[in-house]
């Protein structure tokens, strides 16, 4: 069973959809012990860094998600909640994020030609290629929605880059740890696949 954690945030409906397209059993909760007892994790979302942090305290689920991971439960954050794992962004200053892994959320730089967010299809760099794209040839395209990247402060933990503007941070991979900036769940069969590599990932010691 995988818990898709509900922080009423945007999303959470067409990662559902994406799972149970897979055969996945997916639950949308909030429950400490449902959360605690799944077999995968995780955690969607679009929308501002800071109101995302402040729901995600006041429904006491910061303490939760780094219990989870603690556990080694395989944990996937998706789009902003790929934000949200790192320590600080732009977007919010003065907000702290989870602080799981160790870099900042930026704004994407101006370029002439190129539109701030990026909305729309993008291809895939490997430098370090993880268990996400398992199968998943390079220069594959997914789709994106966003202002903002991550620049991590350990480039081995980044498993993807893609061109926009410069160089982005686009997915990472950490023990149970998994993430990426980009929407698996709308970027048609490659997206199915690297959900389908996440929920065939095993928590370790099994």
């Amino acid at each position: 069973m995988v818990a898709i954690i509900d922080y009423d945030a945007g999303n959470i409906k067409s990662v559902e959809k994406a799972l149970l397209s897979l055969g996945e059993e997916a639950v949308v909760t909030r429950e400490r012990e449902r959360i605690l007892s799944a077999d995968r994790i995780i955690l969607p979302g679009v929308g501002s860094f800071g109101e995302a942090m402040n729901k995600i305290r006041a429904y006491e689920l910061e303490e939760v998600i780094k219990e989870a991971i603690a556990d080694k439960i395989p944990f996937l954050g998706i789009c902003l909640g790929l934000q949200l794992l790192f320590q600080r962004s732009e977007e919010s200053e003065g907000i702290s994020g989870l602080g799981i892994l160790e870099g900042e959320i930026v704004k994407i730089p101006p370029k002439e030609g190129l539109k701030v967010p990026q909305i729309g299809w993008n291809s895939l760099n490997y430098p370090n290629k993880g268990r996400l794209f398992e199968g998943i040839a390079e220069n594959s395209y997914v789709y994106f929605v966003h202002s903002y990247y991550l620049k991590a402060s350990k480039e081995s933990i980044v498993t993807a880059t893609a061109e926009y503007s410069r160089q982005l941070h686009v997915a990472v991979e950490k023990d149970n740890v998994f993430a990426c900036q980009f929407h698996p769940e709308k970027s048609s069969d490659i997206g199915l696949r690297i959900l389908n590599n996440f929920i065939h990932i095993q928590k370790e010691g099994k």
